[in-house]
């Protein structure tokens, strides 16, 4: 056996596969950067069209990931793998990653639907599937979700289509609603007019959807008075804490007592 000859094939194969891999590595980076830029450029045109950046990021992700398949299918065509053996294996293997990927699928198909329907867009205050936060992104398979302790979510699509969404951001104000609990000594009239006086004076309160202070129910402690101000989602928490404080205010600068069980004790004669 002639180890000059066979050293040299290895040497020219290696090499040669060598090469291959460096210039697969380097179609890959080039290539993403490539589609990163034609992502970037798409989205860009979408934009300054005004289309519903919802849509803008989605057909973006769906544009991705087409470009990466043909670049995969481009470099293993450089390799010298057909990429119609490839297509057919794929083909072949469909039944089985169709049923392995249901639920992928059809989250795929819930994002879809939802493109459609809108039932709330990028930047909307949401409640889907359990989780509450801005939505940043509807992706292919998954809506990420910033929740208001500063958490990224990922949600899939199909689970939110299959739940109730709550779009917080939809309408323009939205009703904070606390409570006071009061003794039962305490005027109820006096008590509306000073908690109406009071809620006024919160910052970012609506003016055109005006406070609602009633009484709502009446517990052994005592009247049980609903305060609750309007305000944009964006101040909603704000304003939450501020009507806590000011309910919390007017009750110390009132002086009014505070609020415990009435006991009725009953006497038999014997």
């Amino acid at each position: 056996m002639d180890m000059q000859a066979i050293q040299t094939f290895l040497t020219t194969t290696a090499i040669d596969v060598g090469i291959k891999i460096v210039a697969a590595i380097a179609f890959w980076v080039i290539g993403s950067w490539i589609i990163g830029k034609v992502i970037a450029v798409m989205q860009n045109l979408m934009g300054r069209n005004q289309l519903d950046p919802t849509l803008t990021k989605y057909l973006g992700s769906i544009v991705n990931v087409a470009l990466k398949i043909a670049l995969v299918l481009g470099i293993l065509g450089y390799f010298g793998i057909q990429t119609t053996s490839f297509a057919a294996m794929l083909a072949g293997a469909g039944l089985a990653i169709g049923a392995a990927w249901s639920g992928m699928l059809s989250n795929f198909a819930a994002g879809a639907f939802m493109l459609v329907l809108k039932p709330f867009k990028v930047g909307d205050f949401v409640g889907v599937a359990g989780v509450t936060g801005t939505v940043r992104e509807l992706g292919l398979f998954g809506t990420t979700i910033i929740t208001p302790d500063n958490v990224m979510t990922l949600v899939g699509n199909g689970k939110i289509f299959a739940d109730t969404v709550h779009n917080y951001t939809a309408m323009p104000v939205r009703r904070v609603d606390r409570t006071a609990q009061l003794a039962g000594g305490v005027n109820t009239g006096d008590a509306i007019a000073r908690f109406k006086a009071a809620v006024a004076k919160i910052p970012n309160v609506s003016t055109t959807q005006p406070p609602e202070v009633s009484l709502i129910d009446l517990t052994l402690m005592g009247p049980v008075i609903a305060v609750r101000p309007y305000t944009h989602n964006d101040h909603y928490w704000q304003v939450w804490a501020d009507t806590n404080e000011a309910i919390a205010r007017v009750c110390a600068e009132a002086g009014w007592p505070a609020p415990a069980p009435t006991q009725i004790n009953r006497s038999v004669a014997a």
